[in-house]
């Protein structure tokens, strides 16, 4: 039974259809359903990581060493052994090949882990800056509280500041005393002065 259509040439669903015999169209609420692979999947961070110690292992002299013995002893079995135990004769075609087979499987572990020493060092470069630009907000941000302390110590009284002051008014105070002992000790001898001439006489 072919769905009708309305004026506006939309499909109408029959009165009487269900959920079987409706149009199957994709549903936003609920995932997709995985797709099916037929390639192989690996895990790239794994991969990198052996390419990493393969790449290790090639920079270093015990590689070249053991390439080295590998090789002498190729050309030496194929060089002093009887013909029928020769697997390799004269140009060591098999051995040209290995080697070039080692050295293509070689430049590309190479460059993969270089790259994933770049991405490390691209990384490690911008925590570098953003510590920098941290450091240096801070350094900014110390060097205005320094100067608002400096500021705010200018009207601060200091010690050499309270000493002169209490010197100041220790100097006020002994000659107010001088002062005193100037005025009231002549009066008192003028007030005692009579006395003693009416007791004398």
């Amino acid at each position: 039974m072919a769905p009708e259509r309305e004026s506006g040439g939309r499909e109408r669903t029959p009165t009487g259809a269900t959920a079987t015999t409706r149009a199957r169209t994709p549903r936003l609420d609920q995932p997709a359903p995985p797709r099916r692979r037929y390639l192989p999947e690996w895990d790239p961070e794994a991969f990198g990581v052996m390419s990493e110690k393969i790449a290790r292992f090639l920079g270093t002299g015990r590689f070249i060493v053991w390439m080295t013995g590998v090789i002498i002893l190729w050309i030496l079995w194929n060089v002093t052994m009887p013909v029928a135990l020769r697997f390799d004769q004269y140009p060591f075609i098999f051995l040209t090949l290995a080697l070039s087979l080692q050295a293509s499987y070689a430049a590309p572990l190479i460059l993969l882990a270089q790259n994933r020493q770049d991405d490390r060092d691209r990384v490690n470069l911008e925590q570098d800056r953003k510590q920098n630009e941290r450091s240096i907000a801070d350094t900014e941000y110390l060097t205005r509280e320094i100067a608002a302390l400096r500021m705010g110590l200018g009207e601060v009284a200091t010690r050499d500041w309270m000493r002169s002051e209490l010197q100041d008014l220790l100097k006020d105070l002994e000659d107010r005393q001088g002062r005193s002992d100037r005025v009231v000790f002549p009066a008192e001898r003028s007030e005692r002065s009579p006395g003693r001439d009416t007791d004398d006489r």
